[in-house]
């Protein structure tokens, strides 16, 4: 803290007419870096505590205090909360994530690299943070299926998200944060994708660098998380599900193409039960559909198979009905949880169910989930399932959508909900809207591109047309808003208005300016970038950007060049937070899983933040003349 708080105060120090509101705007600075460096209390917490006191010196009003939250870059960066929300809802996110898996196999590099270009293609348009959160549970299972430390993964994923930062502009609070500042000096501010001739060599680069430097990783086993909910895979094993459960594809010739199933009477007919039906569609991969009477096979439809008692002979049904034998694993269970769950249940005393049979007591019909298991006294039904009566105690093991099973949760008469599987949490709740999601971002990127409608109002634009098309619902929306970030950004920028109006900007530039000796427009950029850079090491980049762009701009003025240089380089270094692993939540959240230290953020942020800035100061001045 202490060199950026004197960089910040040399300037001051050295005049002699310092004014009295800048010492005290600098106090008021110089308190909050220390409280951002300490983390106590919350950021958030401190940036209120700024907007209650500021006012309080006179420097600044009340009603500037609080200009923050009219401000439109917060309006628009919470929008895009909410538009990352219904990304992750409707599972275009996680299919990223599956198409990643399918893709990479157990090639490391092709990993890495697929890995860490989906990151940042992703995090161009939805919050790096929120990406991180979705990628993690992905990695890890990536990691697992490949033999590897999820170390050798995490901090790739880390980099990839903080340079999606550099990619677009809506990317990351401190672009938009910047590119605000330039149009309140009247000037047009950068477009959609002036970032990216920028961001894509960064990104090429990251993944050559990480390709190289993740043999610098201390590389170690971790912690095994704590096993609070069981797994899917524990649940194929405890039922045997490996023993009765079966895929199988319809073949082109096959009868079963264009039957209804209630036409077909497959229970009957062959002792069968169809639990699940996936269906490929194309551009979106497979989803699954509802075994209803009504419901038309295909050809290509998988068909999940349960045998209502175990001498059915599966082979000769295959063959009879012209289908394709496909291999289910628990892992194949695990993989397509986005849309499809499991959930344990007891049936209670009072249940209508008790003394019925599953067909009998329309389990499938009442509740949309299928039973496929059933533990009686402490070990797993092996007789025709379907056609048992059921006992009070009896556990259940249900199969179906996820908005079945939260239905299920809210009604406990007749089945009482025990356990849900820890893959509850990467469930997708908008399952099937995936293209109504696309085709609002693609709204929205097109209206910020076109330049028709202010940033802000495409943004939400898209959150409207998001929840009208139900891939988002208004508690979801508001849960998905950062508030703490928010916060954050409505709190510093008083800052701004009061560094200006005291005159410690132009004081700062000049420091800058003075500090270079008159060097060429690459040096006085590298300067900037590295103050930048070395800023966010102690607060967020997001309040590194609320300081910096007017002192950036304010340099621009004395040189009498373009500011648009000057603030894409802050812009640049507020994202450039590799250094330590409290300079980004990106980081944060990525220290646990990949069992880094502090020491393995400096081995490999310090060297990539050198060359990050030697690209900006390389790339800045040709695609933004100073002159």
């Amino acid at each position: 803290m202490a060199p950026v708080a004197w960089w910040l105060c040399l300037p001051c120090l050295r005049e002699p007419a310092m004014s009295p509101d800048l010492l005290t705007v600098l106090l008021f600075l110089a308190a909050a870096v220390l409280l951002f460096a300490i983390n106590r209390p919350r950021m958030d917490v401190v940036a209120l505590m700024l907007i209650v006191a500021m006012p309080l010196s006179g420097v600044i009003t009340m009603q500037e205090a609080l200009a923050g939250f009219s401000d439109p870059s917060v309006i628009l960066i919470a929008a895009l909360f909410v538009v990352g929300e219904g990304l992750v809802r409707t599972g275009v996110a996680q299919r990223m994530g599956d198409w990643l898996v399918m893709k990479a196999g157990r090639n490391e590099n092709r990993l890495l690299g697929l890995l860490m270009v989906s990151v940042a293609g992703i995090g161009s348009v939805m919050s790096s943070t929120g990406v991180v959160a979705i990628f993690i549970p992905v990695v890890l299972r990536i990691t697992r299926a490949a033999g590897l430390a999820a170390g050798r993964l995490m901090m790739p994923l880390s980099m990839a998200a903080l340079i999606s930062g550099m990619m677009t502009l809506v990317a990351t609070p401190p672009n938009l944060v910047v590119h605000a500042e330039l149009q309140r000096h009247g000037l047009p501010g950068f477009g959609f994708f002036d970032f990216t001739p920028i961001g894509v060599p960064v990104l090429l680069l990251g993944v050559a660098y990480m390709a190289v430097a993740r043999r610098w990783l201390t590389v170690r086993g971790g912690a095994k998380p704590k096993r609070h909910r069981p797994r899917l895979a524990d649940w194929v094993e405890k039922y045997r599900l490996h023993e009765r459960e079966y895929r199988l594809r319809v073949a082109p010739l096959s009868p079963l193409v264009g039957q209804r199933l209630s036409d077909l009477n497959l229970r009957a007919a062959s002792g069968v039960n169809i639990v699940l039906i996936e269906r490929a569609t194309p551009r979106l991969g497979d989803r699954f559909v509802r075994p209803l009477a009504h419901t038309v096979l295909e050809a290509g439809d998988v068909i999940y198979l349960d045998l209502s008692q175990p001498t059915v002979d599966v082979d000769h049904v295959a063959d009879l009905y012209r289908l394709d034998r496909l291999p289910l694993t628990a892992p194949y269970f695990s993989d397509r949880t986005h849309e499809i769950g499991m959930v344990e249940v007891m049936v209670p005393p009072t249940s209508r169910l008790v003394g019925k049979t599953v067909l009998t007591g329309k389990v499938r019909s009442d509740y949309d989930l299928t039973v496929i298991g059933l533990h009686r006294n402490n070990s797993p039904h092996s007789g025709r399932l379907l056609d048992t009566p059921l006992k009070t105690g009896d556990t259940l093991l249900l199969i179906g959508p996820w908005k079945a099973i939260r239905r299920l949760q809210a009604d406990p008469s007749d089945l009482i909900v025990l356990t849900l599987p820890a893959e509850v949490d990467d469930a997708v709740p908008a399952a099937g809207r995936a293209p109504q999601a696309l085709a609002a971002l693609a709204v929205m990127v097109g209206l910020m591109v076109s330049g028709a409608v202010p940033n802000v109002q495409a943004a939400l634009i898209a959150c409207l047309l998001l929840g009208a098309l139900r891939c988002v619902d208004l508690s979801s929306a508001y849960r998905s808003i950062h508030w703490q970030s928010l916060i954050l950004i409505v709190g510093m920028l008083p800052f701004s208005i009061a560094l200006q109006r005291t005159g410690g900007v132009t004081l700062a530039a000049d420091f800058l300016i003075a500090t270079t000796g008159g060097a060429s427009l690459h040096t006085v950029l590298a300067c900037l970038f590295a103050v930048t850079a070395v800023l966010g090491l102690f607060i967020s980049n997001t309040a590194t950007a609320v300081l910096m762009a007017p002192v950036a701009l304010a340099v621009a003025q004395t040189l009498g060049a373009s500011p648009l240089p000057f603030a894409m380089t802050v812009a640049l270094a507020a994202s450039a937070a590799f250094m330590t692993p409290v300079s980004s939540p990106v980081n944060t959240l990525v220290v646990g899983p990949g069992n880094y230290t502090f020491g393995d953020f400096l081995r490999i942020g310090v060297p990539f933040t050198l060359i990050v800035m030697a690209v900006t100061v390389a790339l800045v001045p040709l695609l933004f003349p100073a002159f």
